[in-house]
């Protein structure tokens, strides 16, 4: 029997518990990027101490779900799609693309060098603005939803089960990929500079074919899957059984991407710190936080879990959360032009490396202060973008 969609906000018949998901999700995502400049810097990647390596793995894994939660939220409200594929788009376009136009072309005069930036446009986004990959990700989810929407109307409980199963396998490959190697990935630059690990081929890739076995089940397409799964399928459960499930998967999620990050990181410092290098070194740190591996998908799973017990809808979810929530889309596309000054202001004032004023707890000090601050100059701002008349929405979605 399908599972109704419960805890709607009665005024304004919103998912309760979506829109606590989704505000927790941008708070996420602050944390990621606060945490970034203790891992990165110098030519690519910089860990000053030891101290600011084992924070920065503890913070970016706590929270390394985000994106996937995005995701989960956008096909548990879009998918399957409620409207014909032309109504869908527009939708989509005016929610999603025109924002993400207006917030490229801010970042593009923003930051860098703008001639070579609106030049990068043509192509892909501003790497000074690497956190509208999201975007690019998700504009393709939303071009498969019409698609496979018939099948989403009618697939069973079961062989929903089975098409999860296959794509939780894919969440292995790249860490098979990388006990297969045996060490560090060998880095192929493309056109912008950034690095990308070279491929050890697997169940039919090889150099002239990219599209193996499990290629078409891998990536963000089984959070699209994991959001129509509990919409349609998972019923109320108690706090005992959720806490059952999610406590267990967050832990070995934790497990994985914490134990992960900490293992390159310690191979490359060799007891030694500061470590650096260029940032291929820091893209085969983060191996086990990447979106599409096993631990980040446990640690999803548990986070949609506990967020689905979350139903209070009174007086501050109304006043407060609610339209953080609607403006969150936004918060994503102009947080960073706010979150960097506030984070070096931080860095400046409780120091770095082994010059830092409180010691081993510096670290996290600075990346907490700096994503509450972050989070809550953000979402003002975008709030206050979001309600100007007529042109909100172009803005902030």
């Amino acid at each position: 029997m399908e599972n109704k969609v419960t805890n709607l906000a009665p005024d304004a018949q919103r998912v309760v518990w979506i829109d606590w998901m989704r505000v927790a999700a941008c708070f996420m995502v602050m944390i990621v990027h606060a945490t970034e400049p203790f891992y990165l810097g110098g030519q690519g990647s910089l860990i000053l101490s030891e101290a600011e390596g084992f924070w920065a793995a503890i913070f970016d894994t706590l929270v390394r779900a985000c994106v996937p939660l995005f995701i989960v939220a956008s096909s548990y409200l879009q998918f399957p799609t409620h409207y014909s594929s032309g109504e869908f788009f527009r939708r989509r376009a005016v929610r999603v693309l025109i924002p993400f136009l207006v917030w490229s072309v801010v970042y593009a005069l923003y930051w860098g060098e703008p001639v070579e930036n609106f030049k990068n446009l043509m192509l892909n986004f501003n790497y000074s603005a690497g956190h509208l990959w999201f975007v690019y990700m998700l504009i393709g989810v939303y071009l498969l939803m019409p698609l496979l929407s018939p099948w989403a109307e009618r697939v069973s409980k079961r062989e929903l089960q089975v098409y999860l199963g296959i794509w939780l396998f894919t969440t292995l490959i790249p860490l098979i990929r990388d006990v297969v190697a045996g060490v560090a990935p060998t880095v192929i630059y493309g056109p912008s500079g950034l690095p990308r690990q070279a491929l050890y081929p697997l169940w039919g890739e090889a150099s002239w074919n990219a599209y193996g076995t499990f290629y078409y089940f891998s990536g963000f397409i089984g959070y699209l899957m994991l959001g129509l799964y509990f919409r349609r399928f998972v019923g109320d459960l108690s706090w005992r059984k959720t806490l059952a499930i999610a406590l267990p998967s967050y832990i070995a999620g934790f497990a994985i991407c914490f134990g992960g990050f900490l293992r390159r990181v310690a191979e490359s410092a060799a007891g030694s710190y500061p470590v650096e290098g260029l940032v291929e070194v820091a893209v085969w740190w983060e191996t086990t936080w990447c979106n599409d591996t096993i631990g980040v998908a446990l640690m999803t799973l548990a986070w949609i879990l506990i967020f689905r017990k979350f139903t209070a809808d009174g007086a501050f979810y109304k006043r407060v959360l609610l339209p953080v929530s609607k403006a969150s889309y936004g918060m994503y596309l102009a947080h960073l032009i706010l979150l960097v000054p506030i984070c070096g202001f931080f860095r400046e004032w409780l120091g770095t490396g082994v010059d830092v004023k409180l010691g081993f707890w510096t670290a996290p000090v600075e990346i907490l202060l700096s994503a509450a601050c972050g989070f809550l100059v953000t979402a003002v701002v975008s709030v206050v973008l979001q309600r100007l008349p007529k042109i909100g929405k172009y803005i902030m979605g």
